[in-house]
């Protein structure tokens, strides 16, 4: 379908029109002087057969050339579709207190950023990413987007919280997916959820509803478990040993049919978005079309100067 991104400039038809208006009144007019003041029946045996229809193709070749110019500077237009990558991957970091163990070198919020900040940079570009932190309560940082440097330094500027809401980090996660404009595909994008965690749910919905949750919206959940059972931390001015959680975070990618890593390589990062489905969208843009009115034109305007040449000797 061809539309106009400025319309406005097709009031320059109106000139053309009345120029072609002008023609056949002029034609109409010279028919009538040429009966009435004209010997018709002298002028049959005097002058050779006229050009009969053939003197108004160049004319009317040379006002449609004006015509399809005039139309051009309108900006004429087709819809067309453009492909969109809808594929997304969340990113779920936790920043409870806890995080702040260094049993894994520096301390397992640092080492969490880090395996995070790899993983980014490992992600093709044409994925959709998002990040969400969460401590008492899960939060979106980032919305899932192509722009790779917010995500980056969103990561860079995570604060520790108290406590640990796992299960509305997924639910968070899960929102945020929704929120990624269909663009005329059906049903949410394929998704991945990977969540960097050191265990233990302290608030919020449990692990089990968000597996739930996850498995129902077909979005598994790949989960990564951040120290050891000898990790402690000080919090009030007491040490508190904070071991790791390895059976939830297991079961969470279990059910969800994630995958479950005691370790934050990248080779096995890699594999949360390896097997990672693509679904195409569309977006409908405008492809201006001006070029083909202008080469149109020009065909017409040649016809008009070779139909003239041949049919009177003259250009126009």
């Amino acid at each position: 379908m061809i539309r106009f991104l400025q319309p406005w400039w097709l009031l320059a038809v109106l000139p053309v029109l009345a120029l072609a208006a002008a023609y056949v009144w002029r034609q109409l007019h010279r028919r009538a002087y040429a009966m009435r003041f004209t010997n018709v029946d002298l002028l049959r045996t005097l002058a050779p057969k006229g050009l009969g229809w053939r003197r108004h193709a160049a004319a009317t070749a040379f006002l449609l050339c004006l015509l399809v110019l005039a139309t051009a500077l309108a900006r004429p237009a087709m819809d067309t579709k453009e492909p969109l990558e809808r594929a997304t991957v969340m990113l779920a970091i936790d920043v409870s207190l806890s995080m702040q163990a260094d049993d894994v070198a520096p301390n397992r919020l640092e080492a969490a950023q880090e395996a995070a900040k790899q993983f980014v940079g490992e992600l093709p570009e044409n994925y959709n990413l998002g990040l969400v932190s969460f401590a008492k309560s899960a939060n979106v940082l980032v919305s899932p987007t192509k722009d790779r440097e917010a995500v980056t330094t969103a990561i860079d500027g995570l604060v520790l919280a108290e406590s640990t809401a796992t299960g509305e980090a997924v639910f968070t996660c899960l929102e945020a997916i929704r929120s990624v404009p269909a663009d005329g595909a059906a049903g949410i994008p394929p998704a991945r959820i990977v969540l960097l965690s050191d265990g233990y749910r302290t608030s919020g919905r449990s692990v089990e509803e968000a597996a739930a949750a996850a498995q129902a919206a077909n979005v598994p959940v790949s989960t990564i478990a951040f120290g050891t059972d000898s990790g402690q931390v000080e919090i009030g001015g007491q040490p508190q040993r904070v071991p790791v959680d390895r059976m939830a975070l297991a079961q969470l990618a279990e059910t969800t049919e994630g995958f479950f890593y005691e370790a934050a390589s990248v080779s096995e990062l890699k594999q949360v978005y390896q097997d990672m489905g693509s679904s195409i969208g569309f977006r409908t843009e405008p492809r201006e079309i001006t070029q083909w009115y202008a080469g149109i034109a020009l065909l017409l305007a040649l016809c008009a100067g070779g139909l003239s040449l041949l049919w009177s000797s003259r250009l126009f």
